[in-house]
């Protein structure tokens, strides 16, 4: 089969070239991908640490070629969104059936595939706030992959949503229509305190979003693009100011259970239009280094779509 393959003689670490098929276990189903979606993650750090003529990515749509042997899963000709740790940059992946969604007949699989590591982490992240529903929700690093689709979903779960983003100015608009209700540059920029943070950036950003939970707020720490650790002032978790029982929660999404679900489910709001993908590039594989050097370069406020050809 033909995939992107890691060499690091190669513009931005990646050659299309062949590898072999993958062998399902009895629990996976073998699917032909049709598009793939790139996360900052797989690019910025697994490439780097990846062996050479690995074949990488999580995310991935595409048709059920052959259904698992286990009789688990959709059957074959099934239109699908995938995630696993490895395998998407490739024709054919062979993933766990608890790991695939189906999708609706018709709908775009360049815009599903931005679903499984994007939308799953927000939903996640979300379910793990609690109820939503007039409560007040704040979204770091809110122009991102998560971030676009937590600021929607938070929304549609009756939130009132405060998004962070480096430039308010250029990119508060784009945030409003997505459903923030406000749009700040950092969460020290908030006025009133916050049930729950979605937190996506890390570092100081982390440590200013923790100081706006109100009591017994939790934050979630979902991404860590901010490359920082994160220093607490002396004090902070004293919860003596009236703000007891603030919580800090960890995020892994492969961590999480029956994820099939949770992608089904996005999948269809995605092919009824009630969510956006946030697509900011899109383009044949072929031109994987150009979307890969885009997103490095934080060009991208959104999601890179790779089309199979």
């Amino acid at each position: 089969m033909r995939a992107l393959l890691v060499d690091r003689s190669a513009p931005a670490g990646l050659r299309l070239g062949n590898a072999p098929d993958p062998t399902p276990e009895p629990h996976q189903a073998l699917v032909r991908v049709a598009a793939t979606s790139f996360n900052y993650g797989e690019v910025g750090h697994l490439l780097q640490e990846a062996d050479e003529g690995t074949v990488l990515g999580w995310d991935a749509a595409g048709v059920v070629e052959r259904a698992a042997a286990d009789g688990s899963g959709p059957a074959a000709g099934t239109p699908v969104v995938t995630l696993a740790p490895d395998g998407a940059w490739a024709e054919l992946r062979a993933v766990d059936t608890d790991l695939i969604g189906t999708v609706p007949g018709g709908a775009d699989l360049g815009a599903i595939s931005t679903v499984p590591v994007a939308g799953a982490s927000a939903l996640r992240a979300l379910h793990r706030l609690g109820p939503l529903l007039g409560r007040r929700v704040l979204i770091t690093g809110a122009t991102g992959g998560v971030g676009r689709y937590a600021v929607q979903l938070a929304r549609q779960g009756g939130a009132y949503v405060v998004a962070t983003t480096g430039d308010p100015g250029a990119r508060g608009d784009a945030l409003r229509a997505l459903g923030a209700h406000e749009v700040v540059g950092t969460p020290a920029a908030v006025t009133e305190p916050v049930h729950g943070v979605l937190d996506m950036v890390g570092g100081k950003q982390l440590v200013e979003a923790y100081e706006m939970l109100a009591g017994g707020g939790t934050l979630v720490a979902v991404g860590h693009a901010a490359g920082e650790p994160e220093h607490f002032p002396h004090g902070t978790l004293y919860g003596d100011d009236g703000r007891h029982d603030r919580s800090i929660a960890s995020f892994h999404l492969l961590g999480c259970t029956a994820l099939a679900p949770d992608l089904t489910w996005l999948a269809g709001r995605i092919a009824a239009g009630e969510l956006d993908p946030g697509i900011s590039w899109r383009g044949s594989w072929q031109q994987a280094a150009e979307a890969a050097d885009a997103l490095l370069g934080r060009r991208l406020h959104g999601k890179a779509v790779l089309d199979l050809d």
